[in-house]
């Protein structure tokens, strides 16, 4: 039976998040009813990872196996066409068998955007986090440097954080001007703990408002302590930009803020 890969692209806003929850609607249950509508038999769904609440994703990556053998074209324009108008299927193929969209990846791409002008922005209201005082960014970015290796990660994850061991290696982490009124924090690391990208944002910010110093950022992480951190920026700036995989099984998506 074929399996199937499907790349998506959301705006996670008014969704609870990825998985199915009993207190609002997620992206995976729209996903869900429109495969089961689609393909007319129930699928069990997989995903790479499992966004936040308001968070939004360019790569997020899905799989399923089903009886039905149809042309990839159904499923990013006839699947697509079945979904709400802010989920779309930009991508499909058919994969091996044995294929699992999160055990088999290598690593993961986010991409966090904040607004750093006088005035609010109406565009920007769901996509950034708008900061009104001027950051430092060269400060931003001298405090990023501490963050890049293989560390204990306990001061930047959730209270409620249920992941076996803090351990994470982040790959690279730049903090990027988009003009004069915009930011961009990239970070890629082969797995995230919960929170722990925004936390990272949030503590970085702090740096940027000048209440903390660049190597503040790295005392705190050496401290293990989530208390010493700054606060957990919000959802609505982050996005899940791409998932990797070693066999390049999910397409390159632009990672660079769009000028």
């Amino acid at each position: 039976m074929p399996r199937i890969k499907l790349v998506l692209e959301y705006d996670g806003t008014d969704y609870v998040g990825w998985q199915t929850q009993a207190n609002g609607r997620s992206i995976e249950s729209c996903v869900q009813a429109a495969l089961d509508k689609l393909l007319a038999e129930k699928v069990q769904l997989e995903a790479a990872t499992r966004t936040d609440s308001g968070v939004h994703a360019l790569g997020q990556v899905a799989c399923f196996t089903t009886s039905r053998e149809l042309p990839m074209k159904a499923y990013w324009m006839g699947l697509s066409d079945l979904l709400p108008r802010d989920i779309a299927i930009v991508d499909a193929a058919e994969v091996a068998e044995d294929f699992d969209p999160r055990r088999d990846s290598e690593g993961k791409r986010y991409r966090y955007l904040i607004s750093n002008r006088k005035a609010r922005s109406p565009t920007r209201r769901r996509s950034h986090w708008e900061i009104f005082q001027p950051l430092d960014f060269d400060s931003m970015r001298r405090g990023a440097e501490s963050l890049v290796g293989e560390y204990d990660f306990s001061a930047f994850q959730a209270a409620d954080c249920q992941a076996s061991h803090p351990r994470r290696t982040v790959r690279s982490l730049e903090v990027e001007r988009g003009g004069e009124d915009e930011l961009a924090i990239f970070i890629e690391g082969t797995a995230f703990l919960k929170h722990m990208v925004r936390n990272i944002v949030g503590s970085l910010v702090e740096v940027g408002r000048g209440r903390r110093p660049p190597e503040w950022i790295g005392q705190v992480l050496q401290s293990r302590d989530r208390t010493l951190a700054g606060p957990t920026a919000p959802a609505h700036g982050l996005t899940l930009v791409e998932v990797l995989y070693a066999s390049g099984s999910a397409p390159a998506h632009p990672f660079r803020l769009r000028r």
